[in-house]
């Protein structure tokens, strides 16, 4: 417990002097410094990824949340979700038990206007037949309507009018709440409680999801939010869209994109050729880096790091099986996965042969979580009472067991950012310089640095953060060119388990390791090594009860240097730190409906996955750093 709290001193508390820090961000907006301000930088939870009822899947499975309900949920206040009484008075409560830092809500553009159009009586379009089905079957109409733009790419006519422009403009309603609600509920005063971001998700989809979550920076925005139907399902469009009517508009707008949750993607989205087939070249890898600084590795739709099936323990977490995407409908069921392309460690891989091949790395990617709720409940990522995320079944229309929305689904993770203070500008500059980290849900604090030249006992530093910044860089940089023979980088990792709430407590941490990834011979190669590791690691939670295993601790930190770096091979390393076995969400709600799995009562429905072995009963949560990259110096 002391060695904790003297971590805990030296890496997370303010501090007053900052020696080798980069200089202050700078600020694209009037408003107050933040009280607690901090030169070394603290972390910020938040959510990036979150749907309302202006989201055209969401609307149809029930939820009537606005985006203005979400950002009142991010800051601690209750909220209803469905289903509905009569009255329209909720039938079900949710509340965090603790407040986010930051949020964004993202729904869709597509559809954006179709839904207002289909929601409001009197509108144009109201009682056509489609908006009828849309209304009286929502999962049928929705199947009908996104498959009429992912296939045609074009808007319904009988709806939008033959050039799509009845449903853009109805867009305008929608896209002005979204932004009025972040500038409602952004804190410009010195407390900074909540920061909110304009933004919204592009859905792209070929043979698989291309999605992307696309933040900007201020309340300076495009008048509409493009879509992927404009784009004709190609991010290639995305991002000279942004690059032309934001970051070059004169307006003061800035944006990044932020690569949804890869699992779904078929290998397209960190695919090198375009839909065209065109080979991705320099020009574009170095606009889609520019934009494209973060990926989603976690959310309520399965993990994404790496590849299952292949031997690493820690990458069989919360995978969704191959082809088993039932009631997604979407056309990709039953299709095995490609062999690459897919999974977040895949495309760091790829990343460093395609910078040996065009001189730039177009998959230089720092990493968050999100949850993707369909709710209107950004951060809802507790184990304990889940009530599904309204998204991929129709089943949080009612009040079912909760395990009807897909057991293999979860409650997806948060993104941590680093940054000086909770204003717009300084976590906008933590993700476009890739100081970030996602969870699987946890609030773990966790450092990483690389260097050069960090003594063996930098734990045990009083100044192992001012060090870090000024003797190397944080995660999401690059190490410096190598200087004299028979060097190797350093790394420091360091991590505080999440402290909890009274109601919920916090889960002891079980291990830390680092991931690297390199080329050798042209080839890519990866291999995980174990930093430190906290209790018995076969020490399970106690089933009966959910009362966690003896052991694990309260914080670790270690040192370590790469013991088979070659300073000819480019290459990456990312922290990994991983928590204690605790129950997962849905072997508490099968403890919660007192099922029996003894043969006595055979439970049936949704309530059979509750003796299925092949669903998991725990769960070990995790927090996975942004990389630091080592690029060797040009021959």
């Amino acid at each position: 417990m002391r060695r904790a709290a003297v971590l805990a001193a030296l890496l997370f508390l303010p501090a007053a002097a900052a020696p080798g820090v980069e200089p202050g961000f700078e600020r694209s907006e009037t408003r107050r410094d933040c009280a607690n301000r901090d030169p070394l930088r603290q972390p910020f939870f938040g959510d990036l990824h979150v749907h309302t009822t202006f989201s055209f899947d969401a609307w149809g499975q029930g939820t009537r949340n606005t985006p203005r309900d979400a950002y009142r949920f991010a800051r601690g206040e209750a909220v209803g979700i469905q289903p509905y009484a009569e009255d329209g008075s909720p039938r079900r409560t949710l509340r965090l038990d603790r407040p986010l830092d930051f949020a964004m809500v993202s729904d869709h553009a597509e559809m954006l206007g179709e839904t207002d159009l289909c929601r409001s009586p009197g509108a144009p379009g109201y009682d056509r037949f489609v908006c009828v089905l849309l209304r009286r079957w929502p999962a049928l109409g929705y199947m009908i309507v996104n498959s009429q733009w992912t296939r045609s790419g074009a808007r319904r006519p009988d709806l939008c009018g033959e050039d799509g422009g009845a449903c853009r403009e109805a867009a305008r309603g929608p896209w002005q709440a979204i932004q009025g609600a972040a500038e409602e509920f952004y804190d410009r005063s010195e407390a900074c409680r909540l920061t909110t971001f304009v933004g919204y998700e592009w859905s792209g989809s070929r043979i698989g999801m291309i999605h992307r979550n696309v933040v900007f920076r201020n309340e300076r925005v495009p008048a509409l939010p493009a879509s992927a139907i404009e784009h004709e399902n190609d991010e290639r469009r995305l991002w000279e869209w942004l690059d032309r009517h934001c970051r070059r508009a004169g307006t003061g707008c800035d944006a990044l994109a932020i690569p949804h949750n890869p699992n779904l993607s078929m290998g397209e989205m960190f695919a090198t050729r375009g839909p065209d087939g065109a080979e991705l070249g320099a020009e574009q890898a170095s606009r889609r880096a520019a934009f494209e600084t973060l990926v989603e590795i976690t959310q309520h739709k399965g993990d994404s790091e790496c590849r299952p099936g292949r031997g690493e323990e820690l990458c069989e977490f919360e995978t969704l099986p191959e082809g088993d995407l039932e009631g997604l409908a979407n056309p990709w069921a039953f299709t095995p996965l490609p062999d690459s392309g897919v999974f977040v460690r895949e495309a760091l891989l790829d990343g460093l042969a395609q910078e040996q091949r065009i001189g730039v790395n177009p998959f230089k990617l720092g990493i968050v979580g999100s949850t993707d709720t369909h709710l209107g409940t950004p951060g809802l990522v507790s184990e304990r009472g889940f009530p599904g995320h309204a998204a991929g079944t129709v089943s949080a229309r009612l009040e079912v067991p909760p395990l009807a929305d897909q057991v293999e689904f979860n409650p997806g993770g948060l993104a941590v950012l680093w940054a000086e203070e909770n204003s717009r500008d300084a976590l906008f500059e933590a993700m476009r310089r890739r100081e970030a980290y996602g969870t699987s849900g946890p609030r773990l604090r966790v450092r990483f640095f690389g260097g050069w030249d960090y003594p063996e006992d930098l734990c045990d530093s009083r100044d192992l953060v001012a060090r870090g910044y000024a003797e190397g860089v944080p995660m999401g940089g690059d190490l410096p060119p190598v200087a004299g023979a028979g060097r190797a980088p350093v790394f420091a990792v360091s991590a505080l388990r999440d402290p909890g709430s009274a109601s919920q407590p916090g889960t002891r941490l079980g291990r830390i390791q680092i991931v690297k990834g390199w080329t050798e011979g042209g080839r890519p190669r990866e291999r995980v090594f174990d930093l430190a590791l906290a209790g018995d690691p076969e020490a399970q939670p106690d089933l009966a009860t959910c009362e966690p295993p003896a052991g694990g601790a309260d914080a670790l930190c270690r040192v370590w240097r790469d013991p088979g770096f070659d300073p000819d091979a480019p290459a990456f390393y990312y922290a990994r730190v991983v928590e204690s076995p605790s129950c997962r969400w849905s072997w508490r709600a099968c403890l919660a409906a007192s099922v029996r799995c003894d043969g006595l009562v055979v439970p049936r429905g949704p309530l059979a996955a509750c003796c299925d072995e092949a669903v998991p009963k725990t769960i070990e949560e995790r927090a996975w750093t942004s990389p630091i990259w080592y690029t060797p110096r040009p021959s």
